[in-house]
């Protein structure tokens, strides 16, 4: 039986994590391995600085899971490297509360867990859903239900070495969602502000702030299937090498230093 891997960045309490691990019991072997805590916007995390511990536990609806102390990354690796001792097919990594669009994906524990995945030989799917952590259990078992679609799909037709799937599902009932778009990546549009404050002590101290990012609507791209009522499916490589700039720069004239006119 296919062994599946559950993973998030939403730590061992999130309300969406048992519902995804129900889902995906009907499309094979179901283990789950998670953060202690909340580690969204943690990115691509190794930890080799200190020791990792790990522990079983309980689901908020009884079944086992076993927990670490270690990023979304540590748990994919830590379970595939022989914590878990059935070998891995797949790792399903989600219900993200919130988006992982555009540059996203650079900063998401979600979607740097399926990386993880693709890192060590196994297939890697990041779900995540366009609502806020306060999102009703109905969204969570939506996007839980795509996640198993993308499982299906992906064990039935393989994806290539090197790349792994990123599904965003949108803030809708069931019944609205227009259907499946396979995508790519979009353009994200961050709104940051650096907020500067006073501790007790007399000392500056920052915070990361601004209102929420946005995004640009061009067609057939992720923020754009979410925002029209699709659920996105965009395919990513792991390899990051720009193609394009690589062809060009070979033209350089490296040996003795360009100039600029």
């Amino acid at each position: 039986m296919t062994h599946i891997l559950v993973t998030n960045d939403d730590g061992v309490h999130a309300p969406g994590l048992p519902i995804l691990a129900q889902a995906l019991r009907a499309e094979g072997d179901v283990t789950v391995c998670v953060p202690e805590h909340n580690w969204s916007a943690g990115g691509h995390v190794k930890t080799m600085h200190k020791p990792l511990r790990a522990w079983d536990a309980k689901l908020a609806d009884g079944s086992p899971v076993t927990v670490t102390s270690g990023a979304p990354s540590d748990c994919v690796a830590l379970a595939i490297l022989g914590l878990i001792k059935k070998p891995v097919d797949i790792v399903v990594s989600g219900v993200n509360a919130g988006p992982n669009l555009g540059y996203d994906l650079t900063y998401s524990g979600t979607v740097t867990a399926a990386m993880e995945a693709v890192i060590n030989g196994a297939a890697g799917i990041a779900v995540s859903m366009c609502v806020p952590a306060a999102a009703a259990e109905l969204a969570y078992q939506t996007a839980a239900k795509f996640a198993a679609v993308a499982v299906r799909s992906v064990l039935a037709r393989k994806l290539p070495p090197g790349v792994l799937l990123n599904i965003n599902v949108p803030c809708l009932p069931e019944e609205k969602i227009r259907g499946i778009r396979v995508t790519r990546q979009g353009l994200r549009v961050y709104q940051d502000e650096l907020v500067t404050r006073i501790d007790p002590r007399g000392k500056p101290y920052y915070w990361i702030g601004g209102r929420p990012p946005e995004g640009i609507l061009e067609e057939e791209t992720d923020y754009w299937a979410v925002s029209q009522g699709y659920v996105s499916i965009t395919p990513v490589q792991l390899d990051l090498t720009a193609y394009d700039t690589l062809k060009a720069m070979r033209e350089w004239n490296w040996g003795e230093g360009d100039t600029h006119a």
